[in-house]
């Protein structure tokens, strides 16, 4: 019952349906009442009419009723299919009627004055006219009122009836009006909802209703402001990872000439910290100006490159860095694709991928690069025999400086998030597993381009 009231709480669509709907059947349902106690009333209406006809054709063509017999105890039973039955008062009282009781039907009869009454004969109902002939007899036209009450509840069924099998369709119509009119918020929300964290180009209004329109171009003014204020954020970045790397290169240089010199063991042991800690921060450096351009650059001119050429550029980049710590670094795959991008983007994702491999994976342990072709499009693998990344942190592991916990290896926490920079800049989609399943260890990472 809560999720029920909170769904009919937050939906505008369903409580607008609701509304409309409550506020047709508030109004239809007095609305048919009314119809079809008027359509009643106007049938009996025009019953009454038809026994003032009866009447007056026997006045003006002097037909011949049969006279009302005393004996009868229901005087109109035997009447055609409609039960429309004449018969003739006597006009003067018969000297037998003073004995019998007043309840016997002459004589309830003969007391009534002239118009219509509703009498119950012997049981049955009956509508009956009275009045008196130009001859000055009186004329007696009955009709059961059962039969009466059938025909004008036909008649009024008959004009019901059309608003009865209206009725059940509006909270349908309804539910559809709403909904086609609430479309080009939904064709809004998917197009917003398609759009990735640099499409901030503003919406186009034009389709959208003029109740619409201001919140559309409030939600423009707010997409331009967070487009400048990541403008300025991704400038600053690179602008002062630029402004760093000039006095990160001439402490190098210098803590470079400091190691050459003549200096005790104790000082030759600071200053080779002080050297690791210069290449640490100019490898930053350089990890920053290449996110900078990944999220702020457009993407170069797409060409088909071979993954092969890639990989051999990375493995004479890395292999120093893997030797040193005995990993086995290789392709274990012996085929060749050309995915459409550019040479820089492609080298830059591989090479932060086995970058990261080779730092989170023990020494002795192995980093294999491979080409996989198939009917989704051309991926790149780079698996290594690390700890690999729980489930729950696969999709952290992305964000610029987040280092999954329990991790005490060196690095910046920039690789992964420049590889799903570059990624999404050429459409490619990168994921991540465990490299063996089974043991739940290692990092399987994957890029998959399209043909």
């Amino acid at each position: 019952m809560d999720g029920r009231q909170k769904h009919l709480k937050d939906s505008l669509q369903l409580r607008l349906s609701l509304w409309l709907t409550g506020g047709i059947l508030a109004v239809a349902v007095p609305a048919a009442a009314l119809s079809f106690v008027a359509a009643y009333d106007e049938a009996n209406e025009l019953q009454d009419d038809a026994l003032r006809h009866v009447h007056a054709l026997f006045d003006q063509h002097r037909l011949v009723a049969a006279p009302l017999r005393a004996a009868d105890s229901n005087p109109f039973a035997g009447g055609d299919e409609a039960r429309v039955v004449v018969q003739l008062l006597p006009s003067q009282p018969v000297p037998a009627l003073e004995q019998r009781t007043a309840d016997e039907p002459l004589q309830q009869l003969a007391a009534l004055p002239d118009g219509i009454h509703r009498r119950t004969i012997a049981g049955t109902p009956y509508r009956i006219l009275l009045q008196r002939l130009s001859t000055g007899e009186r004329l007696a036209v009955a009709q059961a009122a059962a039969v009466r009450d059938e025909i004008a509840l036909e008649g009024a069924l008959r004009t019901l009836l059309p608003l009865l099998v209206l009725l059940p369709l509006l909270p349908l119509l309804v539910v559809l009006m709403v909904r086609r009119g609430f479309r080009p918020i939904a064709t809004l929300a998917g197009d917003i909802d398609r759009r990735s964290e640099h499409e901030l180009q503003p919406l186009a209004p034009d389709f959208l209703p003029s109740e619409m329109r201001p919140f559309v171009t409030a939600i423009n003014r707010l997409l331009e402001r967070v487009a400048q204020a990541m403008q300025a954020q991704r400038r600053f970045v690179a602008d002062a990872a630029h402004e760093l790397r000039s006095p990160m290169t001439a402490l190098s240089l210098q803590a470079e000439a400091l190691a050459d010199s003549d200096l005790p063991p104790a000082a030759q042991a600071k200053v080779a910290t002080l050297r690791s800690g210069l290449r640490r921060g100019r490898d930053l450096l350089e990890q920053l100006l290449s996110l900078a351009r990944a999220q702020s650059s457009p993407a170069p001119a797409a060409v088909r490159v071979s993954l092969l050429l890639v990989f051999r550029l990375v493995l004479e980049d890395l292999m120093p860095l893997a030797q040193a710590r005995n990993i086995d670094l290789g392709v274990t795959s012996d085929i060749d694709a050309a995915p459409l991008a550019s040479e820089v983007d492609l080298l830059l994702m591989v090479r932060n991928l086995v970058d990261n491999a080779i730092r989170y994976t023990p020494d002795g342990g192995r980093v294999d690069l491979a080409v996989r072709v198939g009917a989704e499009g051309i991926g790149v693998e780079v698996c290594d025999s690390g700890p690999g990344i729980a489930p729950e942190e696969r999709e952290r592991v992305f964000d610029p400086f987040y280092r999954a916990l329990g991790n005490a290896h060196t690095g910046s926490g920039l690789g992964l998030s420049i590889v799903a920079a570059v990624a999404r800049r050429l459409g490619a989609r990168v994921t991540l597993d465990y490299a063996d399943r089974q043991a739940l260890a290692g990092l399987r990472a994957s890029i998959l381009f399209s043909r």
